[in-house]
């Protein structure tokens, strides 16, 4: 519960909901841990006869799991700290718990290596993230996308100059400082980074004017439900994430991660520049995405001039990559994680 609680509205746009539902706001304490909003949210789950709890939060999966309610635990990373791996076993021994879904490949085979869970155990499955692909049918071509955005944002865009897109966080490992660099090697073009929290957004503003480069656009944060504008205003999308990579709440996450924004990219038609993480080659590969040593400047400067100049290749990767995005739909893979329960 926060001083003003947001209107559907804001909560719809703020994250890209189309299906309305009731809120519920709970009374939270933040020195509490969240383990009072697992308590009350939980509680309240009960109340209503709910017939799942679907969390990513352990505390509330525990208390679900052990209160014998069904219970799917979706897990983004290992369990860190002294709490966090005694909150995982005892949701593997709880009565209630049905599944536990890991977000990529590299992180279930982890989880399974450390906690010592038998390969062919029910409750594991992998469920890598998702896009809505309805979103992103009938997009405009990129020129278009950005007269688009200049009338509705007032963006002052250079509609026929070449834009290289970024959209997401602007923490540690995401590969801010190196898409400043690309953009002081290729002054002609434009550098659009939509999103960040707004003491990120500050910090990088001041270095982009330290360095002169009035090729970068910094948008600040951009609602969920306005993205699929900004990343079709691009002609070539950007993931140059580190080979450490800062979450949330720290720690690093590289491992293991599963992006949205790769989904959304694909789903966006627009070709892939991508680090080559071991992680992202479960979805990506040389024919759907241009994958590219992390920290190589010189890699990442002559593959966008090469895609820059080759309409065709970008084609090839764009259309590519939409055909195999079809099968990491939400539904799809809501379908899949609730395959067999009763």
């Amino acid at each position: 519960r926060q001083k003003e609680e947001q209107q559907w509205e804001q909560l719809a746009f703020h994250y890209g909901l189309q299906r309305v539902f009731e809120v519920t706001w709970l009374p939270v304490q933040p020195r509490m841990r969240r383990y009072d909003y697992g308590y009350l949210a939980v509680r309240a789950a009960h109340k209503w006869e709910a017939d799942l709890v679907y969390t990513r939060l352990p505390q509330a999966a525990v208390i679900a799991a052990w209160k014998r309610m069904e219970t799917i635990y979706e897990v983004h990373d290992i369990p860190q700290g002294t709490v966090g791996p005694l909150l995982f076993r005892s949701y593997l021994k709880a009565p209630g718990a049905r599944r536990l879904v890991a977000i990529t490949h590299a992180l279930n085979n982890k989880l399974i290596q450390i906690y010592n869970i038998p390969g062919s155990h029910p409750y594991m499955l992998v469920a890598l993230d998702g896009v809505d692909v309805v979103r992103y049918r009938d997009i405009p071509n990129p020129v278009e996308a950005r007269r688009l955005l200049n009338a509705e944002r007032n963006l002052n865009m250079d509609v026929e100059r070449f834009t290289i897109g970024y959209t997401g966080h602007l923490y540690s490992g995401r590969g801010v400082a190196l898409m400043l660099e690309m953009a002081e090697c290729l002054p002609t073009l434009t550098f659009m980074l939509v999103g960040g929290e707004r003491e990120d957004v500050t910090n990088l503003r001041l270095k982009v004017e330290s360095r002169n480069l009035e090729n970068i656009i910094l948008t600040g944060f951009v609602p969920n439900a306005a993205l699929p504008s900004y990343q079709a205003a691009c002609d070539v999308l950007l993931m140059p994430y580190q080979r450490k990579v800062a979450g949330s709440s720290g720690g690093d996450i590289s491992k293991y991660l599963s992006p949205m924004k790769l989904f959304e990219y694909m789903a966006c038609g627009r070709p892939i520049l991508s680090s080559d993480l071991p992680v992202f080659r479960e979805v990506l590969n040389e024919r759907n995405a241009i994958l590219i040593t992390p920290d190589d400047i010189d890699q990442w400067v002559v593959n966008i001039e090469e895609l820059r100049i080759d309409p065709d290749t970008r084609t090839e990767l764009a259309n590519q990559a939409k055909k195999d995005v079809k099968q990491y739909t939400w539904k799809a893979r809501a379908e899949r994680i609730l395959a067999g329960l009763s």
